[in-house]
């Protein structure tokens, strides 16, 4: 398979194998996201690429493939030409290259229950991205000159949250980082009312679940987020992990990467308004962020941006 970014269009060749194939066994069909090629020879037919991971949307309509030799190709129209689109699937390269761009220097936070996990997949994702690595618990350590382990048995949860909360809003106006916050109940990204800075960036709740298989971890992901019981719902990617090995921290940032890239081409302007949403101070108005000078708290005048 060879793949080609030129512009306004990109274009994918894919060796046949076959010798005296005809256009009229052939099969492609291409989609906004998808993309489907078959082909049917002596009697059999072969799936030659199948993918829902399109990087960005296309222009069906307008998609054209012929046979050249012992090889088709397909040329892709883009909806968006200046969106970069690094490969045809969705691999680590292609989607630290492709999110990079689409989170144009807007932060990330990793939130969920193990600080160790959080810590992992911010490194993976901080060398991935070209972003730097940022750690509250080693912030907080060098901060109190001692463990956060003996400060919570000095001075309790509620004193490492607020002091984890002072350091996001110290972060909040930082470009390019990944953060990985502390887990567990002393946690400030475990508190609903401690997110106000945590919006300044996209975040990600690995969230460690009891699933059996996609579906359900769906449905717990749902109820979760309907339940509301704890500040990690106020994410706004969530990964499930059914159990946990280091050996899988590339995958599970594999998985964020990919996550994160959805949620950033459903709305393109995500980025913008984080930007924005930071220019005006992290007034917790997130995502209705309202005009200069308003009360966020008093729940009108909101101020939708143009981008």
């Amino acid at each position: 398979m060879q793949f080609q970014d030129d512009s306004s269009e990109v274009e994918l060749r894919l060796e046949l194998g076959i010798e005296n194939v005809t256009p009229g066994e052939i099969f492609v069909d291409a989609k906004d996201n998808s993309l489907l090629i078959k082909l049917k020879h002596s009697g059999y037919i072969k799936t030659l690429l199948d993918t829902n991971s399109l990087y960005g949307t296309i222009k069906p309509s307008e998609t054209i493939w012929y046979i050249d030799d012992d090889q088709l190709v397909v040329n892709l129209k883009k909806q968006d030409p200046k969106l970069k689109w690094p490969d045809i699937m969705e691999s680590w390269e292609s989607l630290t290259v492709g999110v990079m761009e689409l989170l144009k220097g807007t932060s990330v936070f990793i939130v969920g229950e193990s600080t160790e996990i959080n810590h992992k997949i911010a490194r993976e994702l901080a060398v991935g991205l070209g972003y730097t690595p940022l750690n509250t618990k080693e912030l907080l350590e060098e901060y109190a000159k001692q463990t956060v382990d003996s400060w919570l048995i000095e001075e309790g949860s509620d004193a490492i949250a607020e002091a984890e909360a002072a350091i996001l809003e110290s972060l909040s106006s930082q470009a390019r980082a990944v953060v990985a916050t502390l887990g567990g109940e002393h946690g400030a990204a475990k508190r609903p009312n401690k997110w106000r800075h945590l919006f300044a960036g996209f975040s990600v709740w690995l969230s460690q679940s009891e699933a059996k298989d996609e579906d359900s971890a769906k449905e717990e992901a749902k109820k979760h987020i309907k339940d509301g019981v704890q500040g990690y719902t106020n994410a706004e990617v969530v990964v499930k992990l059914g159990g946990w090995d280091v050996t899988y921290s590339k995958t599970v940032a594999q998985a964020s990467l990919s996550a994160l890239k959805r949620l950033i081409l459903s709305d393109k302007n995500l980025p913008g308004k984080k930007s924005l949403y930071i220019r005006l101070g992290c007034r917790g108005d997130w995502p209705n962020i309202k005009p200069p000078g308003s009360d966020p708290s008093n729940g009108t005048d909101v101020f939708t941006p143009a981008l």
